[in-house]
């Protein structure tokens, strides 16, 4: 629907929401009523918000169990707005298109999470450095996935995609390049996909990923090469390279980016620029002073 179409491009539209929701009771969706009560409780006084509250948890309890009905049984809701999945974590499995086509057919759903079952989950990799190295030892890695069972579907309505800690590699990343065909997409990320510099280069070359706000490339055999290709990202405000090689070459790559005066969150280590990097980082007169005056401290 055209309407719906326009709330997937402007979700925050308060007044489209709410010409939705008539539509939605004149069809007897409980949903429409949910619009109501959401939109109420966001102009309610504080002493009434708990009346409206339980109105709100009443309706979900009694109705909530209907509402994904047109989503396959091994889709995963992680949010929600208006009653509606906006967020869905699908498992990779055997028939992984047909699901993932059906849930990029639910109305609302703009961000897309893919994991394996071959994989460890994301809390087992710990936040040190021997967790990293026993992922690089094989002692937890990642499921490697085939993105050849995705080719020719569309994922050009998503706005985030999330296929961390799967091991899609450089050919896999050059056929997700191929799976966009607009230019919606803000956030990426990639952590531990091994992807390396060729894999980055092809994702850097699609036309509508141009877009991109926020790209996570934690551990993926990133090194100056691959930052220098960022420099297609012109939109970027955040960016995660910890864990990859980038040496001195890779700072001043990043620093050359037409992006590096809008970055307000950089995730980046001392070792991964070498002394020479993080000096260079510390003097940067295009880098945002927050930016600048914490490499000052390293």
């Amino acid at each position: 629907m055209v309407i719906e179409e326009a709330l997937r491009a402007r979700p925050d539209d308060f007044a489209a929401w709410h010409a939705y929701g008539d539509r939605l009771l004149r069809q007897g969706d409980a949903r429409g009523t949910l619009i109501r009560l959401e939109q109420r409780l966001a102009r309610t006084r504080p002493a009434v918000r708990p009346a409206v509250e339980r109105e709100i948890a009443d309706l979900v309890a009694e109705h909530e169990g209907r509402w994904d009905d047109g989503l396959p049984g091994r889709a995963r809701v992680r949010s929600r707005r208006y009653g509606f999945a906006t967020e869905v974590a699908v498992e990779w499995s055997d028939d992984v298109r047909e699901v993932v086509e059906q849930v990029l057919c639910a109305p609302f759903v703009t961000t897309l999470r893919i994991t394996s079952n071959a994989a460890a989950d994301e809390d087992d990799y710990g936040d040190d450095e021997d967790s990293y190295l026993a992922v690089d030892r094989g002692e937890l890695r990642p499921g490697r996935l085939d993105l050849r069972a995705l080719a020719g579907l569309d994922l050009g309505r998503l706005t985030e995609l999330d296929l961390s800690y799967l091991s899609v590699g450089f050919d896999g990343a050059e056929l997700l390049a191929t799976l966009f065909a607009s230019d919606r997409l803000r956030a990426l990320d990639l952590r531990y996909c091994r992807i390396a510099d060729t894999g980055l280069a092809a994702l850097a070359a699609c036309p509508h990923l141009g877009g991109l706000r926020r790209l996570h490339l934690q551990r993926n055999r990133v090194t100056a090469e691959g930052v220098r290709s960022l420099h297609r990202f012109t939109e970027l405000t955040e960016l995660d390279l910890r864990y990859n090689d980038l040496g001195e070459a890779g700072a001043q790559a990043l620093l050359a980016a037409p992006f590096a005066g809008s970055l307000t969150r950089l995730w980046l280590y001392d070792s991964d620029v070498g002394r020479d990097g993080v000096r260079k980082l510390a003097q940067a007169a295009n880098l945002p002073p927050g930016l600048r005056s914490m490499w000052r401290c390293v």
